[in-house]
């Protein structure tokens, strides 16, 4: 049999982006995918789909004890299970709809299902057993959860994130391990269905890559809903107690014991590079075991990657634009190059966290002469109109030209405000850009322009109707 154009090992959004690409190219293509999560990968599986899911219901809980309008009186029940079963059926339809039919209309793309590894720089084996030949590769094996090094953890029945989406029965007490975004959305995902939450944080900060004005009020909502959060917290060691897991905490100089009947880990994620057969074609690992790439997704003189395999930023959207990268170069003379200056994120709690460009921290570490304004949600006359005033924008700029460099905001549908961000950093606008620009009154998004406006006027005093 005459050997594939190319071999994509991994069925996630870097491997389906890869695919479609090759299929455009028409490439004689074989993907190999795993069954420990399915088809699509983490994202629709085990990550953005389910949790956006539950904290979209949990939302509606919530909001129902706690009305924010004058004159509405509302209560709700739930059957946690019945939930559960809705969100699977949400993601048998994706996984059918957006992956298995995708897969069908790709005439140029294979599909096999197993454990792939490398036996050489040409050839790979799947579940040990079938031998498969490639002119080229793609390797887009994603990420898993990172398990710490903590006394007493192999010993407990702890869960990640995908058991955690699969319980049937809501648990009594939880335990977080991590205060990232993994760690914040489950924490508040859980509380809302009635669960009572501990989050453990090693650093001093929840979610300590974004802005300190950000992580300051996020913990401060989170803990207004029940949730305790203790950061700069070291877990020494954890045992089972009959039916509870116990943990040893190191606090402030304090040590304190926490009792819950389920932990979950959220201390991050690790690129999946172990036994499938790196040792055997010399392909070079980071420090976290991340394949290490050059800017055109290579990673040796026929083998590319792409998506979490080659580390952070670990974001659905980059690993598909990485992998449709990847294929092109491995099958085309174009050389396009993965570009990461303008890479933006969110973080779907509520409120939600969108972020785009530098911070004030990695603006001043590249050396600019940088200025930054941070004013409340509240000065936004919507927040008012929908009784929602918790969050915050910063905004960091050049001082010497008023480029605007970050966009950070904290506040309802951040996730959605933030692609104006997106599109000021990509193009490289000013203040006066942001300024000059008419927005639709009443709206969130005009904390975008009130924020830039804030930099040359007292916004205190100006009324609704911005101009």
């Amino acid at each position: 049999m005459d050997p594939y154009d190319l071999i994509i090992m991994g069925g996630g959004a870097a491997g389906f982006a890869a695919g479609m690409k090759a299929n455009e190219l028409k490439a004689k293509t074989l993907m190999v995918n795993n069954d420990v999560i399915g088809l699509g990968g983490t994202c629709v599986n085990v990550g953005c789909v389910p949790t956006k899911y539950l904290l979209n219901i949990g939302d509606f809980i919530h909001e129902s004890k706690k009305q924010r309008f004058q004159g509405i009186k509302s209560s709700i029940s739930f059957k946690y299970q019945q939930i559960i079963e809705g969100k699977n059926n949400l993601l048998k339809e994706l996984q059918h709809e957006k992956y298995e039919n995708v897969l069908k209309k790709l005439p140029n793309v294979g599909l096999v299902e197993g454990n792939a590894k490398f036996v050489s720089n040409s050839e790979i084996q799947v579940d040990n057993q079938k031998l498969y030949k490639a002119k080229k590769f793609i390797i887009a094996t994603g990420s898993s959860s990172f398990i710490p090094p903590i006394n007493g953890i192999e010993q407990i029945n702890y869960i990640t994130n995908i058991e955690a989406l699969q319980l049937k029965k809501l648990p009594k007490t939880m335990i977080i391990f991590g205060g990232g975004a993994l760690g914040v959305e489950f924490a508040q995902l859980f509380s809302r269905f009635g669960t009572k939450v501990y989050l453990f944080e090693m650093l001093d900060n929840i979610v300590p890559n974004e802005e300190p004005e950000i992580s300051h009020y996020l913990k401060e909502y989170l803990q207004d809903e029940g949730i305790e959060i203790y950061s700069n917290a070291e877990i020494k060691k954890v045992e089972m107690e009959g039916s509870e897991i116990k943990i040893y905490v190191i606090h402030n100089n304090n040590e304190l014991i926490f009792k819950a009947t389920q932990i979950l880990v959220a201390t991050g994620r690790r690129p999946n590079t172990k036994n499938i057969g790196l040792e055997e074609i010399g392909i070079n690992l980071g420090k976290k075991g991340e394949i290490i790439v050059d800017e055109f997704m290579n990673a040796s003189e026929n083998i590319w990657a792409a998506g979490d395999v080659i580390g952070e930023p670990m974001l659905e959207t980059v690993a598909a634009r990485e992998g449709m990268i990847a294929a092109t170069n491995a099958l085309t003379d174009e050389k396009i190059k993965m570009d990461y200056s303008v890479i933006s994120h969110a973080i779907f709690t509520n409120p939600q966290v969108g972020s785009v460009g530098l911070t004030d921290l990695q603006a001043n570490q590249l050396g600019f002469d940088c200025r930054c304004n941070t004013i409340p949600i509240s000065f936004v006359p919507k927040s008012k109109i929908i009784n929602e005033d918790r969050g915050v924008v910063k905004i960091v700029i050049n001082r010497k030209t008023e480029e605007i460099l970050g966009i950070h905001i904290l506040s309802p549908n951040a996730a959605d405000l933030i692609h104006e961000g997106i599109m000021i950093i990509k193009n490289h606008m000013m203040l006066d850009d942001v300024i000059n620009t008419i927005h639709i009154f009443p709206t969130l998004s005009e904390a975008i322009k009130l924020t830039a406006q804030s930099f040359k006027r007292d916004i205190s005093v100006i009324s609704c109707c911005i101009e």
